[in-house]
């Protein structure tokens, strides 16, 4: 039968400081490994995204602006 998660989470708080530590990393960690197949994922969507904007600027279908200017008109928008 499972726990509760109330349950659990009562003892692991009842545990001393470093052991809670303790605890917390490795749950942590566990959240990590699952993030590295969604990582992967999104790093090579990030690339083919990259890929496809630079294409587009050689082809010069789109033009470069410098960032200080993008970033003061949407200060002057927002504000």
């Amino acid at each position: 039968m499972v726990r509760e998660l109330d349950e659990i989470e009562r003892e692991a708080m009842a545990l001393p400081r470093g052991q809670r530590a303790h605890l917390a990393h490795r749950l942590l960690t566990t959240l990590d490994d699952e993030d590295e197949d969604v990582d992967e994922g999104l790093e090579e969507l990030w690339l083919q995204e990259a890929e496809r904007r630079y294409h587009e600027y050689r082809q010069g279908l789109v033009t470069d602006e410098p960032a200080d200017k993008v970033i003061e008109e949407i200060r002057q928008r927002f504000v």
